[in-house]
């Protein structure tokens, strides 16, 4: 058996090795490392594959958030809301842009933002919604919208752990996950769904002057060189990189079909498992497994059992052990999060990805169980 990776970027390499290579040499052998070619198709050929918004690519997945605010003319003190339960880089570009992060608690089951916590949170202050497409599926998409446009808010979302999951809208509609918002943002990070081999990222958008605004501001504010309209940044998606998503962009659905198998695996090894909850799937967006988290029962030693796991040659995770409102940079004292709290103590998250064999999950859930059924 191979070894056991969390997120096995050798073995899905190997399978696309020729193209990759070939891919990278053409880049390297045109001397257009920045905007080449490479980068104008691989923006035209996901925008395809994601219904036909405007795609803006830019240089990882924290430089597509913070230009998504800055594209939106949020000012100074205008309140934000997202998830607490979630990695640092959606707040963080809140605060970057002087915004006010309000935070709010997820489900307990699906680990999405409560949509009702949302509302409740909304004030005269309020400007924008941030969902989270956590783990691999999506937030309530419908209902959020429905709220954004009840309050004249604007939403952006976090797909950087969902990209290629469908969400069924109302009237029979289906919408890939990025596009329903005003501004999608996604990571290319190498261990995403869809990864690149170094940093990049993208934001989609239907609105053409939202994306003509995304696009200025993540070329230094101009549209025309050395003519500064904005302030921007600069954050761009090089070229080998692009080239590199060129060749994985077509096997995206087979990749995430592969994870969607290997978690429904993962469930039925551990069908009779008192001990530990599997993943909730939502009825309306399809769940492409960034991660496969579990919740386990409050009498676990999650520690014991990470470091049994280990042991054994198996890795694990805990995404995420301090939630955002416990962090220094984020602390907020006065608020109740009773939720992510409970999560942050008890959730783990197995090895996911496209290449997992079911040799290797049964080996994982074998010395998983026995741990379980030895010391829980």
């Amino acid at each position: 058996m191979q070894q056991i990776q969390m997120v096995d970027l050798m073995a899905q390499y190997a399978n696309i090795q020729e193209d990759i290579d070939r891919a990278v040499i053409d880049v390297v052998r045109s001397s257009k490392y920045i905007n080449g070619p490479e980068v104008k198709r691989f923006t035209e050929a996901l925008s395809s594959y994601l219904g036909n918004p405007h795609v803006i690519p830019c240089a990882n997945g924290t430089d597509a958030l913070q230009i998504a605010l800055m594209g939106l003319g949020l000012k100074p003190g205008d309140e934000v809301i997202t998830a607490t339960f979630t990695y640092v880089a959606t707040a963080e570009v809140i605060a970057l842009l002087g915004l006010k992060p309000i935070l709010v608690d997820v489900h307990p089951d699906t680990f999405l933002i409560d949509v009702n916590a949302v509302e409740k949170a909304i004030t005269p202050n309020t400007r924008a919604i941030v969902p989270v497409h956590l783990f691999g599926q999506c937030a309530d998409m419908e209902r959020l919208m429905a709220l954004a446009e009840k309050h004249n808010l604007y939403v952006v979302e976090d797909t950087a752990q969902a990209i290629g999951a469908d969400v069924q809208m109302s009237e029979d509609k289906t919408l890939k996950a990025g596009t329903i918002g005003h501004v999608g943002c996604t990571s290319f990070f190498p261990s995403k769904n869809l990864g690149c081999f170094g940093d990049g990222g993208a934001m989609f958008t239907r609105d053409a002057d939202i994306a003509a605004r995304l696009k200025k501001i993540a070329n230094h504010g101009q549209d025309v060189q050395y003519y500064h309209d904005i302030v921007g940044v600069n954050s761009r998606l090089d070229s080998i990189q692009a080239a590199i998503l060129n060749v994985k962009l077509p096997f995206l659905d087979q990749y995430n079909k592969h994870r969607r198998e290997a978690a429904h695996r993962y469930n039925t090894l551990f069908a009779n498992q008192s001990k530990v909850q599997t993943p909730v799937e939502v009825g309306y967006s399809t769940h492409v497994y960034h991660q496969y988290t579990l919740i386990l029962d409050e009498s676990v030693d999650r520690d014991g059992l990470k470091q049994y796991l280990a042991d054994k040659g198996i890795p694990a995770m805990i995404y995420y052990p301090v939630p955002l409102h416990k962090q220094k940079a984020y602390k907020q004292e006065d608020n109740n999060y009773p939720i992510t709290e409970d999560l942050c103590k008890r959730v783990i998250s197995l090895p996911m990805h496209s290449e997992l064999t079911n040799e290797q999950q049964e080996y994982i859930t074998t010395h998983f169980n026995e741990y379980l059924n030895k010391h829980a």
